[in-house]
């Protein structure tokens, strides 16, 4: 892992995607904290990140978009599996590199609340949780990223797809408003989520039987609890996605100014499940 992490470090800083995406990062959140902060004398430097979050949308794909597909297009991938290297290795080793390079403007970044103390009134416990926050919801996008390039070898669909997923999580609670809240409409969606679920575990390990059980389990369990309290179903549907919008999670800590641990533990949950699916989604490559 050490050494891809050397190798997907040094390919950032010397190529120009790297540089781009710390300059444009600095230079975005550099501009919100003289709007907000500087000229306007906001105190809390969580609205300059805040403002940053749509930006950080349209880098982070710019980011991920050559993390695999790179090498699946150019065929380096067959050195990397055949190599006696476990191939979470190489995935850990790509996405820490990433994570490096979005370390870098952030690092950057937790100098605008001490800069803001000099000039008055500050919150550095708030700001520098906002910015813990901020790191961990782009180390989500990353991981986002990391696998969608995991399942083409185009860095053009890794990177439009890669976006148009993150648009969706940014629009999440929008999108959520639509969705039934009758009994019978929150079943529905919940088997229908079901069904996407055996899809991803059957195109993962090609094994129907797994996936047969986990679809009859799952099933079983909705229908019995559907019978038994159809009442307790309301609403249950946009409550239970509810739970994984990423940018009320952020929005606690920059707008309620709490620590929010379930959003943290949201993010770090997130982040270990989309880098355990580029694992298995690699390995699979592998043995084929």
């Amino acid at each position: 892992m050490k050494a891809i992490y050397k190798r997907e470090v040094s390919s950032y800083f010397n190529s120009m995607t790297g540089w781009i995406f710390i300059a444009a990062m600095t230079a975005f959140i550099g501009i919100y904290f003289m709007v907000y902060n500087l000229f306007s004398g906001y105190p809390y430097f969580s609205s300059a990140l805040g403002s940053t979050l749509y930006v950080l949308m349209v880098l982070i794909p710019i980011l991920t978009m050559r993390s695999m597909a790179e090498d699946r297009r150019s065929k380096t991938d067959q050195l990397l599996l055949t190599a006696p290297v476990p191939v979470a290795g190489i995935v850990l080793g790509k996405y820490f590199a990433m994570l490096t390079v979005f370390a870098v403007p952030m690092a950057i970044s937790a100098l605008c609340p001490l800069i803001i103390k000099i000039n008055g009134t500050a919150f550095l416990k708030a700001d520098y949780a906002t910015l813990l926050a901020f790191f961990l919801l782009g180390a989500v996008e990353i991981a986002v990223g990391l696998f969608i390039s995991s399942l083409t070898e185009s860095q053009i669909i890794a990177s439009v797809g890669t976006f148009g997923l993150l648009l969706v999580l940014y629009l999440w609670d929008g999108l959520l408003t639509y969705l039934p809240a009758s009994p019978s409409g929150s079943l529905i969606g919940l088997m229908v989520i079901l069904l996407l679920v055996c899809f991803l575990i059957n195109a993962l390990s090609d094994n129907w039987k797994i996936t047969g059980a986990v679809l009859v389990i799952g099933s079983a369990v909705l229908a019995v609890s559907y019978l038994k309290a159809s009442a307790k179903f309301v609403s249950l549907l946009p409550n239970v996605l509810g739970k994984f919008s990423l940018l009320a999670a952020f929005n606690s800590f920059a707008q309620d100014h709490v620590f929010d641990l379930s959003g943290t533990l949201l993010y770090l949950s997130l982040i270990a499940l989309l880098v355990f699916l580029t694992v298995q989604v690699i390995q699979k490559r592998r043995w084929n």
